[in-house]
C-alpha cells in the first residue's frame, strides 16, 4: 500500500516529525501565495484554498505549540483605502473570519473553543448561525441616536469614509430614537444588492453603453463607493446588522440578544439568525440555509457561527486576524469544463517560478475565467495535468481559480508530460529548489539563483515595494514600475523620490510620452511627494525581506520603536552571542530562519546602500500602536508552570490585548514571569536575574484592575 504524504494526513493523526516537516512546508507554499497575491497583485491560489493552507498551519500549531517556526504565516485582513475617499481609524479593529470547508471542520471549531475555555464536553454552550452575505463591511457609528460616521473595513485598522453614501440607503436609520439606546453605538454589517436590483442596474448600464458588473457584490461596491451619492441612492443598496465595534454599553449579554436589539431600534437583521447548542446543530443549519439560497433573493457565500455569551467572546480573544469565537462555513466552491492551452512559468520578487495554467475561456459562478493555479511542480506532478488536457475548474471567491481534477477520458494519446524548467525564463540562471539541512527534503518551491542581476526580480520588488500595503504610491502600479525600470529610471526604491528631478533635465519629459500628459505627470509627482514619510511597519514591509509579511513587520515595529533601532538591533544581533540576539529572538514569533533572513538582508552592502539612499529620500515614522494603553502596555510577559484558573492561550491572548509582549523565555529584558505550580528554569532565571514573579492570582488581579 501507498504511503501517504504528509500533507494529506489529518492534523489530529500527525506525529511530531511530521508536523515539523509539514510547518516547514505551510510556511513556504503561504509565504510564495502572500509574495503573488500581496507583492505581484497576481493570485494564482483561490480563496477558499489559501484560507485552508492557513487553518491547517494554525491547527498544527495548536497541537505542537513548541513546533512554531520563525516564519510562521502571517495575518492579514483587507486592503488598506486608497483613492478619493477620506480616512477613518477604526478604533476596534475590524478583523476577517476563519473559515471552515467540511463538517470536521465544524466539529473542530466547536473542541477548540471547548479547550481554550477549559469546558467540558456537557458543559452549556450556545452559538448563532447566520447567513454570510456576500457584500461589503461597513461600520456606522451613532452618537446621541444620530448617525455620525461610516467607513468601510479597508485594511481592518484604517477604512474609507463613506458616510455620505451611506446615508442614502434607506434600510439604515438616520436617526435611532429606540429606548435604552447607548450614547456611543457603532453598528457592523454588510452592505449588499438583491439579485432583481444588480439584474436591472446592469440592464441600465447596457441600454446606456456602459460596463456591466460581473456580480452583484462588485455592484455593491462600486455604487457605494461613488463620488456623487446621488448614483448610490440610486442604486437600491441594502444592509443587514449582525455586530457592533465601539459602544458605551450593550443592551444584551449575549449575541443573539444584541441582535434582537438592533431589530427593535429599526436595523434590519438577517431573519434566517437562530441559536444553536452544538456543533451538530450548526450542521443542520447550515443545511436549511444551503437549501434556501437560490431563493433568498441576494448572493450568501456560506454561514457564520458565533458563540453566544459575549463573556467567551471575550475570554475567547483574537488571533492576529480573526476571532477565535467566530468561523465562517463556506458553501462549496462553483465548478466548470475547460481545456488546458499553457502552462506558463511566472517569476516572483523573491526568486520562487510558479506554474500558471492557461484555460479556453469558461464561465464559472459568473464569471469568465482563463487561468487558474498550478501551485508548484510537485502539484503538476501529482495530479499529472498536461497542455491540451481536459481540466475541472473550481471557483472559490472572486481569484484565479485552480484546477481540481484531469478528465483522463479525454487526454489525447500524444500527450507528453510537463517537465518543469530549471532554468529562469526571466534571466538564464540556475533554478533550484533549497535542500533543508536537518530534513534533506526539498522545498516546494523552485527559485531563481540570479537574484539581483534577474530583472523579473527587480521589478517584482519594485511593485511590492510600492505596492497597497507598503508605500501605496498611487499611479505607480505594475505596468508603469516595469516601463520606469526598462528606461533605467527606477532601478532601486530610492529611485522612485528622485524621478521628478531627473524629469526636469531630461530630453524626454514624462509629460510628453505616450500615455502621459501635463496632469497625469504632475499627479503622479504629487503622489510620490505624498509618500515621502511612512509608518514604520509599513517601511519594513516594503523592503521584502524574505519571511518578512505584514504581521511581522508590524511585530518588530512595535518591538523596537524606530527605524534607527530596529537597523542597529538587527546589525549588533549578528553576533549570536550578544544581547540584540538574544532579544530578538526572545520576541514571540520570531524564530531563527526569521532572524537569518533579518541579518542577511541587512548583512549585503549593496542592500544597506540602496537602503541609505532611499532613507535620504523619506522620513520613517517612529511607531505607535492602536491597544489599549495600559500599565503593562509594551512590557515582557513570560508564562511558566500550570496555569489553574484560565488556560495558557487565554493567558497569552489576554495580555497581549491589553498591549503586553508575550516572550517564551526569560532574560533581562522580561518585566513579568507568571509563575504556576511546577514552575521550574524560568523561575529559577527570573529570580536571578531580578525579575518581577506573580503567581497566576496575581497576575489576574492586575489585568482586572487593567480592565
Amino acid at each position: 500500500m501507498a504511503r501517504a504524504k504528509t500533507q494529506d494526513i489529518k492534523v489530529s493523526e500527525l506525529v511530531r516529525a511530521q508536523a515539523k516537516s509539514e510547518l516547514k512546508r505551510l510556511a513556504a507554499e503561504i509565504a510564495a501565495h502572500d509574495a503573488l497575491y500581496y507583492g505581484e497583485d497576481a493570485p494564482v491560489l483561490s480563496d477558499a484554498e489559501y484560507d485552508r493552507l492557513r487553518l491547517r498551519n494554525e491547527e498544527i500549531e495548536s497541537r505542537f505549540p513548541d513546533l512554531i517556526r520563525g516564519d510562521s504565516p502571517s495575518k492579514r485582513v483587507g486592503l488598506r483605502p486608497s483613492g478619493p475617499f477620506g480616512k477613518i481609524t477604526h478604533k476596534v479593529p475590524m478583523l476577517s473570519l476563519g473559515n471552515g470547508f467540511d463538517d470536521a471542520d465544524i466539529r473542530d471549531f466547536e473542541d477548540r473553543v471547548r479547550k481554550f475555555l477549559g469546558l467540558k464536553k456537557n458543559s452549556p454552550l450556545e452559538f448563532t448561525s447566520e447567513p454570510k452575505i456576500d457584500g461589503l463591511s461597513i461600520a456606522i457609528t451613532y452618537e446621541n441616536g444620530e448617525m455620525v460616521r461610516a467607513a468601510t473595513r479597508g485594511d481592518g485598522m484604517i477604512g474609507e469614509n463613506v458616510t455620505a453614501n451611506v446615508a442614502t440607503l434607506g434600510d439604515v436609520p438616520k436617526r435611532v430614537e429606540g429606548e435604552g439606546f447607548p450614547e456611543i453605538f457603532e453598528i457592523r454589517g454588510e452592505i449588499y444588492m438583491a439579485h432583481a436590483d444588480f439584474q436591472e442596474l446592469n440592464s441600465q448600464l447596457e441600454a446606456s453603453g456602459n460596463k456591466v458588473f460581473a456580480n452583484p457584490r462588485n455592484a455593491a461596491a462600486g455604487s457605494l463607493r461613488q463620488k456623487n451619492p446621488e448614483i448610490t441612492a440610486s442604486r437600491r443598496l441594502k444592509f443587514f446588522a449582525y455586530s457592533w465595534g465601539e459602544v458605551t454599553r450593550l443592551p444584551s449579554n449575549t449575541q443573539m440578544g444584541v441582535i434582537e436589539a438592533f431589530a427593535e431600534w429599526g436595523f434590519p437583521v438577517n431573519p434566517h439568525t437562530h441559536l444553536n447548542n452544538n456543533a451538530e446543530e450548526l450542521l443542520v443549519s447550515y443545511r436549511e440555509i444551503e437549501e434556501r439560497r437560490s431563493s433568498l433573493g441576494y448572493d450568501i457565500d456560506g454561514v457564520v457561527y458565533k458563540v453566544n455569551r459575549l463573556d467567551y467572546q471575550e475570554r475567547l480573544g483574537f488571533v492576529s486576524r480573526s476571532p477565535r469565537w467566530a468561523i465562517a462555513h463556506k458553501f462549496p466552491a462553483e465548478k466548470a469544463i475547460s481545456v488546458l492551452t499553457d502552462i506558463e512559468i511566472q517569476v516572483g520578487r523573491t526568486g520562487a517560478l510558479t506554474p500558471v495554467a492557461k484555460l479556453e475561456p469558461v464561465t464559472v459562478g459568473g464569471v469568465v475565467v482563463q487561468n487558474a493555479t498550478l501551485h508548484n511542480e510537485d502539484e503538476i506532478a501529482r495530479k499529472d495535468v498536461r497542455i491540451g488536457d481536459s481540466v475541472v475548474v473550481q471557483r472559490a471567491g472572486d481569484v484565479i481559480p485552480q484546477i481540481v481534477e484531469v478528465l483522463l477520458e479525454n487526454r489525447r494519446k500524444n500527450s507528453k508530460p510537463f517537465v518543469f524548467p530549471t532554468i529562469c525564463p526571466a534571466c538564464g540562471s540556475h533554478a533550484s529548489r533549497e535542500i533543508h539541512p536537518s530534513t534533506g527534503k526539498a522545498d516546494a518551491v523552485r527559485r531563481c539563483s540570479g537574484g539581483l542581476i534577474c530583472p523579473a526580480q527587480a521589478v517584482e520588488r519594485l511593485k511590492h515595494f510600492v505596492s497597497r500595503n507598503a508605500f501605496d504610491i498611487d499611479g505607480l502600479g505594475a505596468k508603469q514600475i516595469a516601463t520606469f525600470f526598462e528606461a533605467g529610471e527606477i532601478l532601486k526604491p530610492g529611485d522612485i523620490f528622485t524621478l521628478e528631478r531627473g524629469d526636469r533635465d531630461s530630453a524626454s519629459p514624462l509629460s510628453t510620452r505616450e500615455g502621459w500628459g501635463e496632469t497625469s505627470a504632475r499627479n503622479l509627482f504629487g503622489a510620490i511627494q505624498a509618500r515621502r514619510r511612512i509608518e514604520l511597519d509599513r517601511f519594513i514591509y516594503a523592503l521584502g525581506i524574505r519571511h518578512i509579511g505584514e504581521t511581522n513587520a508590524r511585530l518588530l515595529a512595535k518591538t523596537y520603536g524606530s527605524f534607527g533601532a530596529f537597523q542597529d538591533a538587527v546589525l549588533t544581533a549578528r553576533d549570536t552571542e550578544s544581547d540584540a540576539y538574544e532579544e530578538i529572538m526572545n520576541i514571540d514569533g520570531v524564530g531563527e530562519v526569521m532572524v537569518g533572513a533579518l541579518i542577511d538582508f541587512f548583512d549585503e552592502p549593496h542592500n544597506r546602500e540602496a537602503l541609505d539612499s532611499l532613507l535620504a529620500e523619506v522620513e520613517v515614522l517612529d511607531f505607535k500602536s492602536n491597544e489599549q494603553e495600559t500599565e503593562i502596555s509594551g512590557k515582557t510577559i513570560v508564562f511558566t508552570g500550570t496555569l489553574e484558573m484560565m488556560t495558557r492561550s487565554e493567558a497569552k491572548a489576554q495580555a497581549e490585548r491589553f498591549g503586553a509582549k508575550v516572550s517564551g523565555s526569560v532574560s533581562k529584558k522580561t518585566d513579568y514571569v507568571v509563575a504556576g505550580p511546577g514552575a521550574g528554569s524560568k523561575l529559577k532565571k527570573a529570580e536571578s536575574l531580578g525579575v518581577a514573579v506573580l503567581s497566576e492570582a496575581e497576575w489576574i488581579a492586575l489585568v482586572d484592575k487593567i480592565g
